[in-house]
């Protein structure tokens, strides 16, 4: 008995004996009912055969304050809160139910109960905070409120949320806070209302601009906040709208409509749902030097006035409204001097000043003044005096009839119905023109292109005509040529053109490789080579170089005319010289022509007078050009086999001329060697003769030398011992001088220091003895006025009182004791008794007392 009592007391599953703490709690099936109950402790369970313990001990729920825990499938209790069990006496379950329960005793659960949710703390909702809650099922609230499932609404803090079976909650929401000039937009999940009671529909959107804190609803969703625009006086906002509404100012809007809002409006604006911010507007401002044309102008309707503008002048400031831009930006005044002017056109009619204007009208306006064109009119160009020097120019074109003059030499301006005129020139004049090269000094670049500079088309062409050289300008209009001699400057009229030169060049002469505006007029050279060939077939090639010049008169103009002839000189008088050096040539054999190659040149080309002499020139008749001499620069053979025999002969030849040389030249140079060598002789001897006779006057000379050695010696002691004498007695007499002269310093410094000390100390002790005295004498003057200031207070009755104080003292301490007479001595100092025994006796009263 005592085994299985130890054994229930263990507790085990098999155990007979069970102790339940309390606050525990076990399950027991009966096996024959199979019904299974609760035993709840403190208590000692003794199980029976036919029972079997399927739980436990297993502590009860403790549910603390401010928990909770939800029981699944739990028992049915009745309107007294007792369980209620059926005929076996199993406990009645709510199946597939669930009941939150809260703080209460400790409970055990049931068969067939479950913790679905273990004991939990209760959510506590702070402030501006609340829980979204949705219904799972139809239910009526304990307030009273029927709630239909899926219904959703907000448990608001603060408190502490109370679970529901049918409800769940489905998020936290925390209030929006809205700070001063900032709204909350707010969109409708669903048909509801607002807080303010407003009916709302599902996807609407509305605002909430009071400051503080917003906890939107169960069906109202935060799409963001907005921040309110600050305007100023140079901001304003661009609004649109959205749809037909009206605004917080009570303007209906229209879906499209476009205003602004300023500062006299609000002065912080935050847009409404309806409203579209397009873009901060700044403010215009103009000065009293600015103006500005406004396109579509806004009207008095609030509309556009589309096509038409507005003029606005400064000083002043304004936003431009929606639909409203500016022509070209804010415009500074038209400020035009006294050289500039300003070309109109008038686009709408009106009177300007009296005078009717039409559209299409030009005209012109001349400073010095200020402009500002007005809407009717738009300024097509500015133009300002072009001065021209007397050597400069332009083209100008009257647009009216197309006549192109040429101004020169005066300060000019366009007016309304002129314009510069670009004169078109062939591309190679104006190369040559842009090129600036000097046809005389650079005649060796003519040929090669250079880097040009642009040409100002408008400007008068002008070319300056270098010294000895002439141009020719043809006027296509009149159709007559003119020749300019330089140096001088040719200005082209609008119709005029050059005479460009095309002359050949190279060697041998190729066509236009030299072009120029100008034709120089010599003397110069041209070098040309040809090819000739005797009368023996021997081919030569000759390098030639002719001199030339053209023969003229300024004054006449068949002269002048007649230089531009020809327009290839050079190549027509190479080639036509050329031609009569081939055919004097080919009359002679190669032999002639090589000794007499320059007489054979000249005759063929200046031809023979009457003397049978060569002429001094010859003169081409049609351009007038005229040559006066042929240089042979070279003659070499075009055949092989003639360069090489030539080239043998001229080897021989030279080796010849040579030998000869060397033979003359050796001859020479022995006997330039020979008179050399005699002169040499002759040298060496007379340079003999010379050194003896030197050597003599040497030896003379050093014998001399000793002499005065010997004797300058002594002499020299002699003298620099007396000299050293007379400086170490020089130099004793000025030690001794100095040392007097520092002794007499040392003296009187030393006296003057004496001196100055004992000044100083006369000086001390007289100062000294002054304040001793002046003290002694404030001393006595302070002891006297001490001892006045005493005597005067004390006065002469308490003085004489103090004098006397002490013989009246002891007078009255004698009379006191009732003595006539005392005297009291220290036994050490002398008394005279009889002045003693005197005055005892005088101090007696007479008889009759």
């Amino acid at each position: 008995m005592s085994g299985r009592g130890n054994k229930a007391g263990a507790g085990g599953g098999d155990d007979t004996v069970i102790r339940i703490p309390p606050h525990y709690y076990i399950h027991v099936l009966d096996l024959k009912t199979n019904v299974t109950k609760p035993i709840i402790g403190p208590e000692t369970f003794v199980r029976q055969d036919n029972e079997k313990v399927v739980e436990g001990p297993t502590k009860m729920v403790i549910i603390p304050p401010n928990h909770y825990c939800v029981v699944a499938n739990p028992v049915m209790r009745d309107e007294e809160g007792e369980v209620q069990f059926d005929q076996y006496g199993q406990a009645k379950l709510l199946h597939a139910d669930q009941e939150v329960r809260l703080t209460q005793e400790p409970f055990p659960l049931y068969p067939g109960e479950t913790l679905d949710v273990k004991v939990t703390k209760l959510r506590a909702v702070p402030t501006n905070t609340a829980l979204r809650l949705r219904a799972i099922a139809d239910f009526t609230d304990a307030d009273g409120t029927k709630r239909w499932a899926h219904d959703e609404w907000l448990f608001t803090g603060p408190g502490t949320y109370l679970p529901h079976k049918f409800v769940e909650v489905v998020e936290t929401i925390r209030a929006s806070i809205i700070s001063p000039n900032q709204a909350l937009r707010l969109r409708a999940l669903k048909a509801c209302k607002d807080q303010q009671g407003k009916d709302r529909v599902c996807g609407e959107e509305w605002l909430i601009n009071k400051t503080g804190a917003y906890l939107p609803g169960a069906y109202e969703q935060v799409v963001g906040f907005i921040s309110a625009y600050v305007l100023t006086e140079n901001i304003a906002l661009h609004l649109e709208a959205l749809q037909s509404y009206k605004d917080r100012f009570g303007v209906n809007r229209k879906s499209g409509e476009q205003w602004l809002i300023t500062i006299k409006d609000s002065e912080a604006f935050i847009p409404d749902v309806h409203e579209n911010v397009i873009q901060v507007v700044n403010i215009s401002t103009l000065t009293n030097r600015q103006y500005c044309v406004i396109l579509d102008p806004m009207g008095d309707d609030g509309k556009n006035k589309l096509g038409q503008r507005k003029l606005i002048k400064g000083e002043k400031s304004f936003f431009l409204q929606p639909g409203e831009r500016l022509e070209a930006g804010i415009q500074d005044v038209h400020i035009l001097g006294e050289d500039e002017a300003i070309i109109v056109k008038a686009v709408l009619p009106f009177t300007d000043n009296g005078v009717e204007r039409q559209p299409g009208n030009l005209w012109m306006i001349r400073g010095a003044c200020e402009f500002i064109p007005t809407v009717e009119m738009e300024i097509i160009d500015r133009r300002k005096a072009m001065p021209l020097d007397e050597n400069e120019g332009i083209y100008v074109r009257d647009i009216k009839t197309g006549k192109v003059r040429a101004v020169v030499g005066q300060t000019y301006v366009l007016n309304q119905d002129e314009e510069l005129w670009d004169k078109p020139l062939p591309e190679q004049i104006e190369k040559l023109l842009s090129a600036e090269v000097d046809p005389l000094a650079d005649r060796t670049a003519r040929a090669h292109n250079k880097e040009s500079k642009s040409r100002l088309k408008h400007k008068v062409v002008t070319y300056r005509v270098p010294h000895n050289a002439a141009a020719q300008i043809y006027d296509y209009k009149a159709k007559r040529a003119r020749v300019v001699f330089g140096p001088d400057l040719v200005m082209l009229a609008p119709d005029e053109h050059f005479t460009q030169l095309s002359l050949s060049g190279g060697k041998p002469k190729r066509p236009n490789c030299i072009r120029s505006l100008c034709l120089l007029l010599g003397p110069d050279f041209m070098t040309d080579i040809i090819t000739v060939e005797t009368s023996d077939h021997a081919r030569l090639a000759l390098q030639l170089s002719y001199n030339w010049h053209f023969e003229y008169s300024q004054d006449s103009a068949e002269h002048a005319s007649a230089l531009f002839a020809v327009p290839d000189f050079v190549g027509d008088a190479c080639k036509a010289l050329a031609s009569r050096i081939r055919g004097a040539v080919a009359a002679v054999p190669f032999d002639d022509f090589h000794r007499n190659s320059a007489r054979i040149i000249r005759t063929s080309v200046f031809g023979l007078d009457e003397n049978m002499k060569v002429k001094e020139s010859f003169k081409f008749a049609a351009n007038r050009l005229v040559i006066t001499n042929v240089d042979i620069q070279s003659v070499e053979p075009v055949d092989q086999r003639t360069r090489d025999s030539l080239q043998k002969s001229v080897q021989l030849a030279i080796e010849i001329t040579t030998n000869s040389q060397e033979a003359s030249a050796r001859h020479e140079a022995e006997r330039l060697e020979q008179q050399a060598k005699g002169k040499l002789e002759r040298q060496k001897i007379h340079d003999e003769a010379e050194a003896e006779k030197a050597r003599t006057e040497l030896l003379k000379l050093q014998s001399l030398s000793a002499a005065v050695e010997s004797t300058g010696q002594a002499k020299a002691e002699a003298q620099s011992r007396a000299e050293s004498l007379k400086i170490e007695g020089q130099a004793a007499v000025e030690q001794a001088q100095l040392k007097a002269e520092a002794q007499n310093i040392e003296a009187e410094n030393e006296l003057k220091r004496i001196n100055d000390a004992r000044k100083g100390e006369l000086d001390y002790i007289s100062a000294t003895n002054s304040l001793e005295v002046e003290k002694a004498q404030k001393m006595s003057e302070i002891e006297t006025s001490k001892f006045k200031d005493m005597v005067s207070t004390l006065g002469p009755e308490n003085i004489a009182k103090i004098a006397t104080s002490g013989h009246d003292n002891q007078l009255a301490m004698l009379q006191a004791l009732g003595l006539q007479s005392t005297l009291i001595t220290d036994g050490s100092t002398p008394l005279n008794l009889f002045s003693t025994a005197k005055g005892l006796v005088g101090a007696l009263p007479p008889p009759d007392q």
